[in-house]
């Protein structure tokens, strides 16, 4: 028989019941998931997704701000760091789902 251990954690309501919403759809007990989530931690060595602050949405930011968006762009272009419209889009296809 193997070994368990407990789990507590606070979470927020609204996130609980959607995430069980959609593991109950999959199948998947709540413990499975934590079980599963915390292996790839071990596997990856760390947490199992990339964390980063989402982009500004454009009409937000000032004109230096866009300026300086823009600048890295061309320096991206410049140092030859692009890649075809059609693989372009179908990445971006790919990563939304679509």
């Amino acid at each position: 028989m193997a070994k368990t251990a407990n789990l507590y954690a606070r979470i927020e309501p609204e996130v609980k019941e959607q995430a069980e919403n959609i593991l109950a759809a999959l199948g998947i007990p709540v413990s499975n998931a934590i079980n599963m989530f915390y292996k790839q931690i071990i596997l990856q060595r760390g947490l199992p997704f990339e964390l980063k602050l989402p982009l500004p949405d454009l009409a937000e930011l000032s004109a230096q701000q866009l300026d300086e968006e823009l600048a890295k762009g061309y320096a991206d272009v410049e140092a030859g760091r692009v890649k075809p419209a059609a693989q372009a889009f179908a990445e971006l296809r790919r990563d939304c789902g679509l």
